[in-house]
């Protein structure tokens, strides 16, 4: 008698074939939430998101194959199968808090990051083959390999969607992972359970070991963020939060505030009025008119608070791509306190989208506009310095507008600052339509980042002898230290560079080169 007229007769295998097809969907799921979770983690970490998501992608989908492989030295395919979800929810579990633990306490991740992963996809990659052999060895009527790879799929598909719309806005990557690591071992309990006629019962102990302490673990995740928040970061942590954007960490000791996004400083409170009088006061004292301007980033609002010292601004919109961010710093009384209420002044408006898909739509021109954007560490960022962005930009301003960007360090990363500089100076000039924008490159020492350069450009460039008009009581920018911050030593000075374009992405390779050279 062949297995499958037996399996005609045998009332228990429908709803086994069932459940292997349902575990295939969710153990795919799972599979895909680990590898999302081990790209975002790495690039909160490391930085440089498409290097990331591309050696993460590939570890893993080589250990799959390696996991397919394997599985064929696997002697009982049901035992295989529980014991690699087993193993799946301990690993995969414990990933997220491996990796952020790792970093915290040793400033390194590639080992328990790539180990983890390698064993994550070698054990993944078994799955369809020993769930296959199960539903065959149990005589599956009609048995289909492409069903078990359609739920495969389907699978995948979910953990896609659900990543970024549902598991990121509500967990925190070390909650996450620990959830999915308790999801494996739900499987792999419920497995033994359907299956306790060919599985030994001493399956059970480790099953409600790992599930217990998984559990515990998820129970306490906030404890455990919370333990590697103020390792990482050293002062007191009041808030953490992560977004479907970002990982948005708030810290505080007595009266200084620092902000990090991603893990990246974003401002000091001590000395960010340095950063930020030297990014908006010599456009907006320069530009004859400041009536309409536009802020691209800077959320925090602090940017946005020195734009409204000057006199005759009518409007001021801030476009950021984070909506938790600018609520944050326009409702929190400690934030806003930080930026003098600047969000909740009725002439700004706030815009949360993103900044190319907005200048691509918008029409209206602005006087000033200023780019207080994230260093371009990544191609995604790359395109927000690039000669077609800033053609956009270029467009939006009126006949005698002026734009200005922090361009990064011209110490630490000259390559990349100089490519900003190079790249506007390339942009064409919609007032003179063969000729370019002209620019005026400058930079301030501020003790959180180091020297920072800025690059402002316009249509018709200023007199760059003739001061900007500032308004009372700043506290560093002053007609002396404008004039100084024009100068640049040798090691700062000009050099051969590429143009920045979406094609090439020339800054991203002078940016990664610069910070290397000096911090890895």
């Amino acid at each position: 008698m062949s297995l499958a007229s037996g399996a005609g007769r045998d009332p228990g295998v429908a709803p086994k074939v069932a459940w292997l097809l349902a575990a295939t969907f969710v153990v795919a799921v799972a599979g895909l939430i680990y590898e999302l979770i081990a790209a975002t983690i790495s690039s909160y970490l490391l930085g440089d998101s498409i290097r990331q998501f591309s050696f993460v992608i590939g570890v893993f989908l080589t250990a799959m194959g390696a996991g397919a492989y394997l599985s064929r030295f696997v002697g009982d395919a049901l035992s295989g199968f529980v014991r690699a979800q087993l193993a799946l929810g301990v690993i995969g579990g414990t990933l997220g808090p491996l990796l952020f633990f790792s970093y915290a306490w040793y400033g390194a991740v590639g080992l328990p990051l790539y180990g983890g992963l390698i064993a994550i996809g070698v054990l993944s990659g078994m799955e369809i083959p020993l769930i296959s052999r199960v539903m065959k060895e149990i005589g599956a009527a009609e048995f289909r390999f492409e069903n078990v790879l359609t739920a495969d799929y389907i699978g995948a598909l979910a953990a896609s969607l659900a990543f970024p719309l549902l598991i990121i806005p509500n967990l925190s990557l070390m909650a996450a992972s620990l959830a999915f690591g308790l999801l494996n071992l739900l499987v792999a309990g419920f497995s033994i359970w359907l299956f306790r006629d060919r599985l030994p019962a001493f399956y059970w102990a480790p099953w409600a070991g790992f599930t217990l302490a998984a559990l515990v673990a998820l129970i306490g995740a906030e404890r455990l963020v919370s333990v590697v928040d103020t390792r990482l970061f050293q002062d007191e942590v009041i808030l953490s939060e992560t977004t479907p954007y970002q990982s948005i960490v708030v810290t505080r000791f007595d009266e200084r505030v620092r902000l990090f996004l991603d893990h990246s400083i974003q401002f000091d409170s001590l000395d960010e009025h340095r950063y930020h009088e030297a990014l908006v006061h010599p456009a907006m004292g320069l530009a004859p008119r400041r009536a309409s301007v536009l802020v691209l980033g800077g959320g925090d609002g602090m940017a946005v608070r020195e734009v409204l010292r000057h006199e005759g601004v009518e409007r001021v919109r801030l476009v950021d791509l984070d909506p938790r961010v600018t609520e944050l710093f326009s409702t929190r009384p400690d934030l806003t306190a930080l930026n003098g209420g600047a969000l909740n002044d009725p002439r700004v408006e706030i815009v949360n989208a993103d900044a190319w898909a907005f200048l691509a739509e918008d029409e209206t021109l602005y006087d000033v506009i200023i780019a207080d954007l994230p260093d371009p560490k990544s191609i995604a960022l790359s395109k927000l310095y690039s000669i077609e962005f800033y053609a956009m930009m270029a467009e939006r301003l009126t006949g005698a507008g002026i734009f200005v960007t922090q361009a990064g360090s011209p110490t630490f990363s000259p390559g990349a600052f100089w490519t900003v500089e190079a790249t506007l100076a390339a942009t064409r000039n919609p007032q003179a339509p063969d000729g370019a924008m002209g620019t005026l490159p400058y930079h301030v020492y501020v003790p959180s980042f180091g020297d920072w350069g800025f690059v402002l450009a316009a249509p018709l460039l200023p007199d760059p002898d003739r001061d900007p008009v500032m308004p009372g009581g700043l506290r560093h920018l002053s007609p002396e230290v404008w004039r100084a911050a024009q100068a640049f030593g040798a090691d700062q000075g000009p050099r051969e560079v590429e143009v920045n374009s979406i094609q090439g992405h020339a800054l991203v390779a002078e940016y990664q080169r610069g910070w290397d050279y000096w911090f890895r």
